[in-house]
């Protein structure tokens, strides 16, 4: 069985950005979050588990005052290496954080967006989304994908088979709905064929 702890992540960062530097650097943010963000108007944004930092470096460069959190030093060192190539005005707008999600918790209601791709934790799922969504400030977007350790329609294992990721079920989960309006909260296949199923929850916190 595979120990998904900080050592393991650090081992897997630094042989991808020893690798695959040049790939990591200009790979595109994810799919689900360009669609949830590209319409929203730059405020502050939380990026947990930013890894390489794609993401968070599109938000720099867009407007957003972004808070990028890891705890693989190896990813978030990439991550700034790169952001700082593509000038001061994007690096400038980013505040990196080294720290474990399991136990990492934001400043509450401080971010118009916060943003958790892929993160597995070793610990309760849904604690962490309380600690993530109470950091999001009234009328701002919450953006969790997780990808499912089962496909629903085959029941096979997924490469995040032994995985603790986010799921839609954890996300409905929280004590206070009223809080929020889930814009999305549905599992959707990925467009690569055997390649997984995501989790994928918007919700918007009301004012």
């Amino acid at each position: 069985m595979v120990h998904y702890d900080q050592d393991h992540w650090e081992r897997l960062w630094s042989r991808t950005v020893e690798e695959h530097a040049n790939i990591l650097a200009r790979r595109p943010p994810n799919a689900h979050f360009l669609s949830t963000v590209a319409d929203l108007p730059p405020g502050r944004a939380l990026d947990a588990g930013c890894g390489h930092g794609a993401e968070t470096i599109w938000l720099a460069a867009h407007g957003w005052k972004v808070t990028a959190v890891d705890f693989s030093a190896t990813a978030l060192a990439h991550a700034r290496s790169v952001a700082a190539s593509l000038g001061e005005t994007i690096a400038q707008r980013i505040d990196w954080v080294e720290g474990d999600l399991g136990s990492w918790a934001p400043a509450i209601d401080r971010f118009d967006l916060v943003t958790c791709l892929y993160v597995h934790v070793a610990g309760s799922v849904q604690e962490m989304i309380q600690r993530l969504a109470s950091g999001v400030a009234p009328g701002g977007t919450l953006l969790l994908v997780g990808h499912r350790p089962f496909d629903p329609v085959t029941g096979a294992p997924t490469p995040a088979a032994d995985q603790v990721q986010i799921s839609v079920e954890a996300a409905k989960a929280q004590p206070d709905l009223r809080h929020w309006e889930f814009i999305v909260a549905e599992e959707r296949q990925r467009t690569v064929a055997a390649s997984g199923v995501d989790a994928v929850i918007q919700a918007r916190r009301r004012g």
